[in-house]
Protein backbone atom coordinates (compact mmCIF):
# COMPACT_ATOMS: atom_id res chain seq x y z
CA UNK A 1 0.00 0.00 0.00
CA UNK A 2 2.81 2.57 0.82
CA UNK A 3 4.54 2.05 -2.63
CA UNK A 4 1.07 3.21 -4.83
CA UNK A 5 1.14 6.09 -2.45
CA UNK A 6 4.17 7.06 -2.44
CA UNK A 7 4.05 7.11 -6.61
CA UNK A 8 0.77 9.10 -6.86
CA UNK A 9 1.95 11.77 -4.11
CA UNK A 10 4.59 12.88 -6.69
CA UNK A 11 1.82 13.56 -9.74
CA UNK A 12 -0.65 14.91 -7.26
CA UNK A 13 -0.31 15.27 -3.23
CA UNK A 14 -4.10 16.56 -3.10
CA UNK A 15 -5.04 13.11 -4.67
CA UNK A 16 -3.43 10.96 -2.13
CA UNK A 17 -4.89 12.94 0.51
CA UNK A 18 -8.10 12.66 -0.37
CA UNK A 19 -7.62 8.87 -1.23
CA UNK A 20 -5.79 7.98 2.55
CA UNK A 21 -9.06 10.40 4.18
CA UNK A 22 -11.39 8.39 1.67
CA UNK A 23 -10.03 5.33 3.35
CA UNK A 24 -9.80 6.09 6.88
CA UNK A 25 -13.41 7.02 5.89
CA UNK A 26 -14.33 3.55 4.95
CA UNK A 27 -12.32 1.74 8.02
CA UNK A 28 -14.19 3.73 10.32
CA UNK A 29 -17.66 2.95 8.44
CA UNK A 30 -16.73 -0.59 8.59
CA UNK A 31 -16.12 -0.75 11.64
CA UNK A 32 -18.81 0.72 13.13
CA UNK A 33 -21.31 -1.44 10.64
CA UNK A 34 -19.84 -4.63 11.97
CA UNK A 35 -20.50 -3.11 16.21
CA UNK A 36 -23.87 -2.37 15.31
CA UNK A 37 -24.69 -5.68 13.00
CA UNK A 38 -23.91 -7.44 16.46
CA UNK A 39 -25.71 -5.45 18.81
CA UNK A 40 -29.02 -4.22 16.65
CA UNK A 41 -29.01 -5.32 13.80
CA UNK A 42 -29.28 -2.08 12.09
CA UNK A 43 -28.71 -2.17 8.68
CA UNK A 44 -25.92 -0.47 7.64
CA UNK A 45 -25.79 3.28 6.12
CA UNK A 46 -25.86 3.80 2.49
CA UNK A 47 -22.91 6.50 1.31
CA UNK A 48 -23.59 9.91 0.39
CA UNK A 49 -22.77 10.71 -3.31
CA UNK A 50 -19.79 13.58 -3.74
CA UNK A 51 -20.82 16.76 -2.77
CA UNK A 52 -19.57 19.67 -4.72
CA UNK A 53 -19.57 21.92 -1.52
CA UNK A 54 -17.38 20.02 0.87
CA UNK A 55 -17.43 20.80 4.04
CA UNK A 56 -14.67 22.93 5.90
CA UNK A 57 -13.87 24.89 3.19
CA UNK A 58 -12.11 21.71 1.43
CA UNK A 59 -11.69 21.57 -2.16
CA UNK A 60 -14.56 19.59 -4.23
CA UNK A 61 -14.40 16.64 -5.39
CA UNK A 62 -14.36 18.00 -9.05
CA UNK A 63 -14.45 21.52 -10.28
CA UNK A 64 -17.60 20.74 -13.32
CA UNK A 65 -21.04 22.00 -11.50
CA UNK A 66 -18.80 25.62 -10.92
CA UNK A 67 -17.03 25.46 -14.44
CA UNK A 68 -20.41 24.65 -16.05
CA UNK A 69 -22.33 27.36 -14.56
CA UNK A 70 -19.52 30.35 -15.28
CA UNK A 71 -17.48 29.15 -18.19
CA UNK A 72 -20.25 30.35 -20.63
CA UNK A 73 -20.08 33.65 -19.38
CA UNK A 74 -16.22 33.64 -20.54
CA UNK A 75 -15.27 35.02 -23.67
CA UNK A 76 -12.20 35.21 -25.92
CA UNK A 77 -10.98 38.66 -27.06
CA UNK A 78 -10.29 39.33 -30.68
CA UNK A 79 -8.38 42.77 -31.86
CA UNK A 80 -6.83 43.92 -34.79
CA UNK A 81 -4.32 46.20 -34.30
CA UNK A 82 -4.88 49.68 -35.79
CA UNK A 83 -0.87 49.11 -37.61
CA UNK A 84 1.92 47.74 -36.46
CA UNK A 85 2.89 44.48 -34.70
CA UNK A 86 0.65 43.55 -31.45
CA UNK A 87 3.23 43.22 -28.20
CA UNK A 88 1.43 42.56 -24.89
CA UNK A 89 2.48 44.93 -22.49
CA UNK A 90 1.98 42.81 -19.38
CA UNK A 91 2.73 39.77 -21.10
CA UNK A 92 -0.35 38.40 -20.70
CA UNK A 93 -1.86 38.83 -24.62
CA UNK A 94 -1.38 35.77 -26.67
CA UNK A 95 -0.90 36.81 -30.13
CA UNK A 96 -0.54 33.20 -32.46
CA UNK A 97 3.03 32.43 -31.28
CA UNK A 98 3.75 28.81 -30.84
CA UNK A 99 2.60 27.29 -27.66
CA UNK A 100 6.08 26.54 -26.25
CA UNK A 101 9.39 29.72 -26.38
CA UNK A 102 11.69 26.97 -28.22
CA UNK A 103 14.65 27.05 -30.19
CA UNK A 104 15.13 27.08 -33.64
CA UNK A 105 17.34 23.79 -33.49
CA UNK A 106 14.44 22.02 -31.41
CA UNK A 107 13.05 19.01 -32.64
CA UNK A 108 9.24 19.93 -32.08
CA UNK A 109 10.22 23.37 -33.99
CA UNK A 110 8.21 22.17 -36.85
CA UNK A 111 5.51 20.52 -35.64
CA UNK A 112 4.09 23.71 -33.11
CA UNK A 113 5.08 26.66 -36.26
CA UNK A 114 2.76 23.81 -38.41
CA UNK A 115 -0.26 23.59 -36.04
CA UNK A 116 -3.04 24.87 -37.04
CA UNK A 117 -3.83 28.32 -36.28
CA UNK A 118 -7.24 27.78 -33.58
CA UNK A 119 -4.44 25.20 -31.72
CA UNK A 120 -1.91 28.22 -31.50
CA UNK A 121 0.07 27.54 -34.95
CA UNK A 122 1.98 30.85 -36.68
CA UNK A 123 0.01 32.28 -39.17
CA UNK A 124 1.30 34.32 -42.34
CA UNK A 125 3.27 37.02 -41.23
CA UNK A 126 1.10 39.52 -41.96
CA UNK A 127 -1.60 38.49 -39.63
CA UNK A 128 0.52 37.82 -37.03
CA UNK A 129 1.35 41.64 -36.84
CA UNK A 130 -2.83 42.94 -37.30
CA UNK A 131 -4.14 40.69 -34.63
CA UNK A 132 -3.97 39.45 -31.16
CA UNK A 133 -6.02 37.74 -28.54
CA UNK A 134 -7.13 37.97 -24.73
CA UNK A 135 -9.47 36.82 -22.10
CA UNK A 136 -12.86 38.73 -20.86
CA UNK A 137 -16.20 37.99 -19.04
CA UNK A 138 -19.50 39.12 -19.33
CA UNK A 139 -21.16 40.75 -16.29
CA UNK A 140 -25.00 41.83 -17.30
CA UNK A 141 -27.21 39.87 -19.43
CA UNK A 142 -26.95 42.95 -21.59
CA UNK A 143 -23.55 42.27 -23.16
CA UNK A 144 -20.98 44.15 -21.00
CA UNK A 145 -17.70 42.90 -21.19
CA UNK A 146 -14.60 43.74 -18.84
CA UNK A 147 -11.31 42.39 -19.92
CA UNK A 148 -7.98 44.11 -19.56
CA UNK A 149 -7.11 47.66 -21.12
CA UNK A 150 -3.17 45.93 -22.39
CA UNK A 151 -5.40 43.62 -24.07
CA UNK A 152 -7.76 46.70 -26.33
CA UNK A 153 -5.06 49.04 -25.78
CA UNK A 154 -4.59 50.61 -29.73
CA UNK A 155 -7.08 48.17 -31.24
CA UNK A 156 -8.92 49.49 -34.52
CA UNK A 157 -11.66 46.28 -34.36
CA UNK A 158 -12.73 44.38 -31.26
CA UNK A 159 -14.53 41.14 -31.05
CA UNK A 160 -15.13 38.57 -28.30
CA UNK A 161 -16.23 35.07 -29.11
CA UNK A 162 -18.04 32.33 -26.32
CA UNK A 163 -17.68 29.06 -26.99
CA UNK A 164 -19.64 28.73 -30.26
CA UNK A 165 -16.56 30.83 -31.55
CA UNK A 166 -18.82 32.81 -33.64
CA UNK A 167 -17.72 36.54 -33.38
CA UNK A 168 -19.79 39.42 -32.13
CA UNK A 169 -18.72 43.37 -32.53
CA UNK A 170 -17.97 44.72 -29.63
CA UNK A 171 -17.46 48.68 -28.73
CA UNK A 172 -15.11 49.95 -25.82
CA UNK A 173 -17.38 51.80 -23.42
CA UNK A 174 -14.16 52.84 -21.82
CA UNK A 175 -10.24 52.51 -20.32
CA UNK A 176 -8.43 53.21 -16.91
CA UNK A 177 -4.82 52.28 -17.67
CA UNK A 178 -3.56 52.66 -13.25
CA UNK A 179 -6.26 49.29 -12.84
CA UNK A 180 -5.57 47.72 -16.07
CA UNK A 181 -9.57 47.81 -16.41
CA UNK A 182 -11.33 47.70 -20.24
CA UNK A 183 -15.14 47.57 -20.17
CA UNK A 184 -16.63 46.70 -23.99
CA UNK A 185 -20.35 46.09 -24.77
CA UNK A 186 -21.35 43.83 -27.25
CA UNK A 187 -22.61 45.96 -30.13
CA UNK A 188 -25.87 43.55 -31.08
CA UNK A 189 -26.01 40.55 -28.45
CA UNK A 190 -28.04 38.16 -29.18
CA UNK A 191 -30.82 38.04 -26.78
CA UNK A 192 -30.08 37.71 -22.88
CA UNK A 193 -26.04 36.70 -21.99
CA UNK A 194 -24.84 34.27 -19.54
CA UNK A 195 -23.65 36.37 -17.20
CA UNK A 196 -21.08 36.72 -13.55
CA UNK A 197 -20.53 38.92 -10.74
CA UNK A 198 -17.59 40.21 -9.00
CA UNK A 199 -17.27 38.54 -5.23
CA UNK A 200 -18.48 41.23 -2.29
CA UNK A 201 -16.59 38.64 0.02
CA UNK A 202 -12.85 39.30 1.00
CA UNK A 203 -10.46 36.81 -0.24
CA UNK A 204 -7.87 34.61 2.12
CA UNK A 205 -4.63 33.27 1.20
CA UNK A 206 -5.18 29.64 0.51
CA UNK A 207 -8.43 29.90 -1.27
CA UNK A 208 -9.32 27.82 -3.95
CA UNK A 209 -9.72 29.57 -7.50
CA UNK A 210 -10.51 28.91 -11.10
CA UNK A 211 -8.88 30.74 -13.91
CA UNK A 212 -10.90 30.62 -17.17
CA UNK A 213 -9.60 32.15 -20.42
CA UNK A 214 -7.94 31.80 -23.91
CA UNK A 215 -4.49 31.54 -23.47
CA UNK A 216 -2.46 31.23 -26.64
CA UNK A 217 -5.66 31.37 -28.36
CA UNK A 218 -7.21 28.04 -27.39
CA UNK A 219 -10.15 29.51 -25.59
CA UNK A 220 -12.13 27.88 -23.00
CA UNK A 221 -9.32 26.97 -20.85
CA UNK A 222 -9.92 26.01 -16.98
CA UNK A 223 -6.77 25.90 -14.60
CA UNK A 224 -7.42 25.46 -11.18
CA UNK A 225 -5.01 26.75 -7.95
CA UNK A 226 -4.99 28.91 -4.65
CA UNK A 227 -4.75 32.76 -3.60
CA UNK A 228 -0.96 32.58 -2.92
CA UNK A 229 -0.86 36.39 -1.64
CA UNK A 230 -2.60 39.33 -1.25
CA UNK A 231 -1.54 42.76 -1.39
CA UNK A 232 1.29 42.63 -3.93
CA UNK A 233 3.03 45.19 -5.27
CA UNK A 234 3.68 44.97 -8.82
CA UNK A 235 5.05 48.30 -10.00
CA UNK A 236 1.70 49.43 -11.40
CA UNK A 237 1.20 52.02 -9.96
CA UNK A 238 -0.49 52.43 -6.23
CA UNK A 239 -3.15 49.44 -6.58
CA UNK A 240 -2.25 46.10 -5.10
CA UNK A 241 -2.67 42.51 -6.91
CA UNK A 242 -3.63 38.91 -5.83
CA UNK A 243 -1.32 36.31 -6.22
CA UNK A 244 -2.53 33.04 -7.98
CA UNK A 245 -0.77 30.12 -8.72
CA UNK A 246 -3.48 28.58 -11.09
CA UNK A 247 -1.83 28.45 -14.66
CA UNK A 248 -2.08 32.06 -17.08
CA UNK A 249 -0.47 32.67 -19.79
CA UNK A 250 -0.42 34.66 -22.84
CA UNK A 251 -4.11 35.03 -23.66
CA UNK A 252 -5.61 34.94 -20.47
CA UNK A 253 -5.13 38.52 -19.63
CA UNK A 254 -8.55 40.31 -18.72
CA UNK A 255 -10.23 36.49 -17.82
CA UNK A 256 -11.51 36.09 -14.73
CA UNK A 257 -10.52 34.13 -11.77
CA UNK A 258 -13.50 32.81 -9.58
CA UNK A 259 -14.03 31.52 -6.33
CA UNK A 260 -16.18 28.19 -5.84
CA UNK A 261 -18.95 29.93 -5.71
CA UNK A 262 -18.77 30.80 -8.97
CA UNK A 263 -18.17 34.78 -8.33
CA UNK A 264 -15.18 37.04 -9.57
CA UNK A 265 -12.25 37.57 -7.12
CA UNK A 266 -10.09 38.86 -9.50
CA UNK A 267 -9.12 39.82 -13.19
CA UNK A 268 -5.94 38.21 -14.37
CA UNK A 269 -3.45 40.93 -15.22
CA UNK A 270 0.11 39.62 -15.02
CA UNK A 271 2.08 37.04 -15.05
CA UNK A 272 5.60 36.89 -13.75
CA UNK A 273 7.95 34.35 -15.91
CA UNK A 274 11.66 33.88 -17.06
CA UNK A 275 10.48 32.41 -20.31
CA UNK A 276 7.29 34.23 -20.96
CA UNK A 277 5.35 30.93 -19.79
CA UNK A 278 3.21 30.00 -16.61
CA UNK A 279 5.67 29.37 -13.46
CA UNK A 280 3.38 29.26 -11.23
CA UNK A 281 2.85 33.17 -10.37
CA UNK A 282 0.43 35.23 -11.64
CA UNK A 283 -1.73 38.47 -10.70
CA UNK A 284 -5.00 39.62 -10.97
CA UNK A 285 -6.63 42.96 -9.75
CA UNK A 286 -9.04 42.27 -7.08
CA UNK A 287 -12.83 42.18 -7.45
CA UNK A 288 -13.23 45.31 -5.38
CA UNK A 289 -10.73 47.86 -7.26
CA UNK A 290 -11.78 46.34 -10.72
CA UNK A 291 -15.35 46.74 -9.63
CA UNK A 292 -14.92 50.19 -8.27
CA UNK A 293 -13.51 50.90 -11.88
CA UNK A 294 -16.70 49.25 -13.67
CA UNK A 295 -19.27 50.88 -11.93
CA UNK A 296 -17.31 54.28 -12.67
CA UNK A 297 -16.31 53.53 -16.49
CA UNK A 298 -20.07 52.05 -17.06
CA UNK A 299 -21.76 55.45 -15.89
CA UNK A 300 -19.33 57.97 -16.88
CA UNK A 301 -16.96 56.36 -19.27
CA UNK A 302 -13.62 57.01 -17.27
CA UNK A 303 -12.55 56.89 -13.76
CA UNK A 304 -11.81 60.29 -11.37
CA UNK A 305 -9.84 60.42 -9.00
CA UNK A 306 -8.73 62.61 -6.51
CA UNK A 307 -5.70 64.66 -6.81
CA UNK A 308 -2.78 65.63 -4.67
CA UNK A 309 -0.18 67.36 -6.66
CA UNK A 310 2.78 66.46 -4.88
CA UNK A 311 5.73 63.60 -6.07
CA UNK A 312 6.28 61.27 -3.18
CA UNK A 313 8.37 58.62 -1.65
CA UNK A 314 8.19 56.24 1.62
CA UNK A 315 10.20 57.15 4.82
CA UNK A 316 12.70 54.46 5.90
CA UNK A 317 14.95 54.31 9.03
CA UNK A 318 17.50 56.73 8.04
CA UNK A 319 15.10 59.23 6.86
CA UNK A 320 12.37 58.27 10.01
CA UNK A 321 15.73 59.05 12.43
CA UNK A 322 16.88 62.44 9.99
CA UNK A 323 13.34 63.83 10.03
CA UNK A 324 12.99 63.30 13.91
CA UNK A 325 10.14 60.66 13.33
CA UNK A 326 9.51 57.97 16.34
CA UNK A 327 8.71 55.21 13.34
CA UNK A 328 9.48 54.64 9.76
CA UNK A 329 5.78 55.59 8.41
CA UNK A 330 4.11 58.21 6.47
CA UNK A 331 4.91 59.55 3.05
CA UNK A 332 7.57 62.12 2.20
CA UNK A 333 6.47 65.14 0.02
CA UNK A 334 9.87 65.02 -2.35
CA UNK A 335 8.51 67.97 -4.50
CA UNK A 336 5.11 70.03 -4.56
CA UNK A 337 3.63 70.03 -8.82
CA UNK A 338 3.48 73.22 -9.96
CA UNK A 339 0.22 74.76 -10.60
CA UNK A 340 -1.20 71.62 -8.83
CA UNK A 341 -4.07 71.42 -5.94
CA UNK A 342 -1.23 71.06 -3.04
CA UNK A 343 0.47 74.39 -4.33
CA UNK A 344 -1.86 76.62 -2.80
CA UNK A 345 -1.56 75.22 0.36
CA UNK A 346 1.48 75.35 2.81
CA UNK A 347 2.45 72.05 1.54
CA UNK A 348 6.04 71.53 0.44
CA UNK A 349 9.24 69.20 0.05
CA UNK A 350 10.19 67.55 2.91
CA UNK A 351 6.90 67.36 4.97
CA UNK A 352 5.85 63.60 6.07
CA UNK A 353 1.96 63.51 5.40
CA UNK A 354 1.47 60.90 8.53
CA UNK A 355 -2.46 60.29 8.37
CA UNK A 356 -5.67 61.61 5.87
CA UNK A 357 -8.95 62.51 7.43
CA UNK A 358 -7.14 61.20 10.41
CA UNK A 359 -6.57 57.55 9.06
CA UNK A 360 -3.00 56.89 9.26
CA UNK A 361 -0.72 56.60 5.89
CA UNK A 362 1.93 53.71 6.22
CA UNK A 363 3.79 54.27 2.91
CA UNK A 364 3.59 56.15 -0.37
CA UNK A 365 1.23 53.49 -2.19
CA UNK A 366 -0.95 54.10 0.80
CA UNK A 367 -1.42 58.02 0.34
CA UNK A 368 -1.75 57.05 -3.26
CA UNK A 369 -4.55 54.68 -2.73
CA UNK A 370 -6.19 57.03 -0.46
CA UNK A 371 -6.21 60.10 -1.95
CA UNK A 372 -7.54 58.21 -5.09
CA UNK A 373 -10.51 57.12 -3.30
CA UNK A 374 -12.14 60.86 -2.84
CA UNK A 375 -13.57 62.57 -5.37
CA UNK A 376 -12.28 65.58 -7.22
CA UNK A 377 -13.20 69.00 -5.23
CA UNK A 378 -12.84 67.10 -1.89
CA UNK A 379 -11.19 69.06 0.98
CA UNK A 380 -8.61 66.74 2.90
CA UNK A 381 -7.21 67.68 6.08
CA UNK A 382 -3.46 65.64 6.12
CA UNK A 383 -1.60 65.41 9.28
CA UNK A 384 1.92 66.49 8.35
CA UNK A 385 5.23 66.23 10.18
CA UNK A 386 7.78 68.76 9.22
CA UNK A 387 11.41 68.17 10.41
CA UNK A 388 9.71 67.26 14.06
CA UNK A 389 6.85 69.64 14.24
CA UNK A 390 3.31 68.46 13.53
CA UNK A 391 0.61 70.79 11.79
CA UNK A 392 -2.36 69.73 9.53
CA UNK A 393 -2.51 71.23 6.11
CA UNK A 394 -5.79 71.30 4.31
CA UNK A 395 -5.73 70.76 0.26
CA UNK A 396 -8.73 70.97 -1.88
CA UNK A 397 -7.93 67.95 -4.20
CA UNK A 398 -8.11 68.16 -8.21
CA UNK A 399 -8.78 65.50 -10.57
CA UNK A 400 -5.83 63.10 -11.60
CA UNK A 401 -4.59 64.27 -15.06
CA UNK A 402 -4.26 61.42 -17.68
CA UNK A 403 -1.18 62.11 -18.67
CA UNK A 404 1.06 64.60 -15.49
CA UNK A 405 3.61 66.42 -16.27
CA UNK A 406 6.88 65.45 -14.91
CA UNK A 407 8.66 68.41 -13.80
CA UNK A 408 12.52 68.41 -15.41
CA UNK A 409 15.54 69.02 -13.78
CA UNK A 410 18.84 70.80 -15.03
CA UNK A 411 21.40 68.90 -15.46
CA UNK A 412 25.29 69.58 -13.99
CA UNK A 413 28.27 68.35 -14.15
CA UNK A 414 31.45 68.20 -11.29
CA UNK A 415 33.62 71.17 -11.04
CA UNK A 416 37.10 71.84 -9.44
CA UNK A 417 37.40 73.13 -6.20
CA UNK A 418 35.78 70.24 -3.93
CA UNK A 419 35.14 70.59 -0.48
CA UNK A 420 35.31 67.29 1.44
CA UNK A 421 32.22 66.12 4.12
CA UNK A 422 34.06 63.15 5.58
CA UNK A 423 30.69 62.55 8.09
CA UNK A 424 28.92 62.05 4.72
CA UNK A 425 31.98 60.22 2.46
CA UNK A 426 31.33 62.22 -0.32
CA UNK A 427 33.25 65.73 -1.85
CA UNK A 428 31.33 68.37 -3.26
CA UNK A 429 31.64 71.74 -5.64
CA UNK A 430 29.60 74.37 -6.43
CA UNK A 431 27.46 74.44 -9.30
CA UNK A 432 28.28 76.81 -11.84
CA UNK A 433 26.42 78.14 -14.77
CA UNK A 434 23.03 80.27 -15.84
CA UNK A 435 20.54 77.79 -14.19
CA UNK A 436 23.19 76.22 -11.91
CA UNK A 437 21.34 75.50 -8.12
CA UNK A 438 22.84 73.57 -5.41
CA UNK A 439 25.97 71.75 -5.27
CA UNK A 440 27.56 69.08 -7.24
CA UNK A 441 28.91 65.93 -5.91
CA UNK A 442 32.18 65.52 -6.85
CA UNK A 443 33.29 62.16 -5.71
CA UNK A 444 31.47 59.35 -3.27
CA UNK A 445 33.48 57.34 -1.21
CA UNK A 446 32.60 53.77 -2.63
CA UNK A 447 32.65 52.26 1.74
CA UNK A 448 30.45 54.73 2.20
CA UNK A 449 26.26 54.85 3.32
CA UNK A 450 25.73 57.50 0.66
CA UNK A 451 27.16 55.29 -2.51
CA UNK A 452 25.47 52.37 -0.75
CA UNK A 453 22.24 54.98 -1.32
CA UNK A 454 22.89 55.40 -4.81
CA UNK A 455 24.46 58.82 -4.76
CA UNK A 456 27.36 59.51 -7.40
CA UNK A 457 29.28 62.13 -8.88
CA UNK A 458 27.35 64.57 -10.81
CA UNK A 459 24.47 64.48 -8.25
CA UNK A 460 23.21 67.97 -7.41
CA UNK A 461 22.13 68.52 -3.72
CA UNK A 462 19.55 71.23 -3.65
CA UNK A 463 18.61 71.25 0.23
CA UNK A 464 19.80 69.72 3.48
CA UNK A 465 17.54 69.24 6.32
CA UNK A 466 14.85 70.85 4.75
CA UNK A 467 17.36 74.38 4.20
CA UNK A 468 18.21 74.88 0.40
CA UNK A 469 21.40 74.82 -0.68
CA UNK A 470 23.10 77.57 -2.08
CA UNK A 471 26.78 76.39 -1.66
CA UNK A 472 28.85 74.51 0.05
CA UNK A 473 28.54 76.16 3.35
CA UNK A 474 24.90 75.59 3.15
CA UNK A 475 25.69 71.52 3.22
CA UNK A 476 28.09 71.86 6.47
CA UNK A 477 26.01 74.03 8.37
CA UNK A 478 23.12 71.69 7.21
CA UNK A 479 25.37 68.41 8.59
CA UNK A 480 26.51 70.50 11.82
CA UNK A 481 22.84 71.15 13.09
CA UNK A 482 21.73 67.35 12.30
CA UNK A 483 24.53 65.93 14.78
CA UNK A 484 23.51 69.23 17.52
CA UNK A 485 20.21 67.54 17.36
CA UNK A 486 20.89 64.38 17.86
CA UNK A 487 19.87 62.90 14.65
CA UNK A 488 21.95 59.77 13.20
CA UNK A 489 21.27 60.64 9.85
CA UNK A 490 20.82 63.74 7.14
CA UNK A 491 18.19 64.01 4.93
CA UNK A 492 19.34 65.44 1.26
CA UNK A 493 17.37 66.33 -1.51
CA UNK A 494 18.99 65.17 -4.42
CA UNK A 495 18.44 66.07 -8.27
CA UNK A 496 19.62 62.65 -10.08
CA UNK A 497 19.28 63.90 -13.96
CA UNK A 498 15.54 64.43 -14.56
CA UNK A 499 14.72 62.67 -11.38
CA UNK A 500 13.89 64.58 -7.55
CA UNK A 501 14.43 62.45 -4.69
CA UNK A 502 15.12 62.67 -1.09
CA UNK A 503 18.34 60.17 0.63
CA UNK A 504 18.76 59.83 4.46
CA UNK A 505 22.85 59.32 4.60
CA UNK A 506 23.82 57.66 8.16
CA UNK A 507 26.18 60.15 9.87
CA UNK A 508 30.01 58.98 10.51
CA UNK A 509 31.36 59.14 13.70
CA UNK A 510 34.25 61.87 12.56
CA UNK A 511 34.18 64.59 9.65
Amino acid sequence: MNAPCSKASVVSRGRVIRRVGTASLLAVTAASGLAMWASTGVHAQRAEPPSVAAPLGRAPFSFADIIEKVKPAVVSIHVAAGGGPRVASRGGRGGRDPLPELPDDHPLKEFFKNLPKEFGGAPPEGQRRAQAQGSGFVISPDGYVVTNNHVISGASKIQVSFDDREKLDAELIGTDSRTDIALLKITNPKGQLPSVRFSAKPVRVGDWVLAVGNPFGLGGTVTAGIVSALSRDIGSGPYDFLQIDAAVNKGNSGGPTFNLEGEVVGVNTAIYSPSGGNVGIAFAVPAKTAGDVVDQLRTNKTVSRGWLGVKIESVDDDKAASLGLKEARGALVNEVTAGGPAASSTLRAGDVILSVNGDKVENSRDLARKIAEFAPAVTVALEVSRYGKTETVNVKLGTFPSDPQVAAAPKADPQSGATELTGLGLSITEAKGPKAEGVVIKDVDSDSDAAAKGLKAGDVIVEVQGQAVKGANDVVAGLKKARDDGRKAVLLRVKQGETVRFVAVQIKDAG
